[in-house]
């Protein structure tokens, strides 16, 4: 049974799934908005609203936790210099997903997650 088991599976094993979910962190910060399937927009944005309350600290402690779970140092460094002081004063409810409609060759509900 699958009682107060919030999180998704989307088809992968558990470290293809959270290295998908990593990468797709990593692009949203870097590039603002991406572009993907409505479940894995969802599955990523408790991971990112994690992440952007932890880059509002700025301190070495919160580098350190980023570096952790984003993959590019690109990435890091956006977190904890613009987003961070983006946001600093924001107590939650950073990205917004919006539905595209359905993808043109296997008919998946397409979404856009973006910062607010």
């Amino acid at each position: 049974m699958r009682h107060r088991n919030k999180g998704v599976i989307l088809d992968r094993k558990k470290q293809a799934r959270e290295m998908m979910l990593r990468n797709l962190a990593s692009s949203l910060i870097i590039h603002k908005k991406t572009k993907t399937t409505h479940a894995k927009a969802k599955a990523v944005k408790p991971l990112v609203e994690k992440l952007i309350t932890v880059s509002k600290q700025g301190d070495l402690t919160a580098r350190r936790k980023l570096i952790a779970v984003l993959l590019q140092k690109k990435a890091v460094k956006e977190a904890i210099d613009n987003l961070g002081a983006k946001y600093k004063d924001r107590t939650g409810g950073y990205t917004r997903i919006i539905r595209l409609g359905r993808r043109q060759g296997d008919g998946a509900e397409m979404a856009q997650i973006e910062f607010v």
